[in-house]
């Protein structure tokens, strides 16, 4: 009896160590993320994010209304059965109508942090909006995850992304993630030089955008949402959180945003 009950209780052991090790991020243009989203509006959000572990948020508006909408949707996902944090850039170094924030939202249980993350002011110059980076400890891994949102797909953010693909392939120490709405197809050749050292695109050809209004049945239109990941994870899964579903809710979801948020599944052992 007493050896059943090890064997059971390591078992236990081995499943809670497996379940730990796998993580999911998620990344998200929310659409001027502040005041305009409602309470009912945060319910929806965090019910689409709630089983992620780590969230990148881009768009968040430079205001108070926009750290107002971060914190409340981190207290309501608090109030859905896990204990969350999170962390506001400081508004980035832009013009008046293109400046913004970043947040990170994650799961407090096995994901700790050092400091409040900062953003890239070595790309200050070379970016519209400088990119947000925080270290992610998670037992004895460390996971960099870096948050961007580019440029318009007219005004060259090509440029940006070689940029910040040349800062990360010298400045890379360890686990990496790059997430964020690229506003470009990872069909670009811009990208050639991420993937030439190793990094992965977690979605190829995934529409992420939403259409103003349906084609046929299609309410996606461009694949410019992505995650970037370092050879040394393990990719498990990877898609887009569709809360659309149908043409008949596509009005009610652009109310959230015109972007569905992209995640990958994977593993840092």
């Amino acid at each position: 009896m007493k050896k059943y009950i090890l064997l059971v209780l390591l078992f236990c052991s081995f499943a809670s160590f497996s379940q730990q090790k796998e993580l999911i991020l998620a990344s998200w243009n929310i659409q001027d993320f502040g005041k305009t989203k409602n309470t009912e509006e945060l319910e929806q959000i965090a019910e689409i994010l709630r089983d992620t572990d780590i969230i990148a948020i881009q768009e968040v508006v430079a205001g108070y209304g926009g750290a107002q909408a971060v914190a409340k949707l981190s207290d309501i996902l608090n109030r859905k059965g896990a204990k969350w944090d999170y962390v506001i850039s400081d508004p980035t170094n832009s013009s008046k109508y293109v400046t913004e924030r970043y947040a990170f939202i994650w799961k407090t249980s096995n994901i700790k942090i050092k400091n409040r993350g900062k953003l890239i002011a070595a790309l200050d110059s070379k970016v519209d909006r400088e990119p947000f980076t925080i270290n992610f400890y998670l037992d004895s891994k460390v996971l960099q995850v870096i948050n961007f949102h580019s440029r318009p797909h007219d005004n060259n953010p090509q440029a940006e992304i070689k940029a910040i693909s040349e800062y990360i392939v010298n400045a890379k120490t360890g686990s990496l993630i790059f997430a964020g709405d690229f506003n470009t197809i990872v069909q670009d050749p811009v990208f050639s030089t991420l993937k030439s050292n190793g990094f992965v695109p977690a979605l190829v050809e995934q529409k992420t955008t939403l259409k103003r209004s349906c084609t046929g049945l299609d309410y996606l239109n461009h694949a410019i949402d992505n995650v970037f990941y370092s050879k040394d994870l393990t990719y498990i899964d990877s898609g887009v959180l569709d809360f659309v579903m149908s043409c008949d809710q596509l009005d009610k979801a652009r109310k959230l945003s015109d972007h569905l948020p992209v995640y990958i599944k994977f593993s840092l052992y």
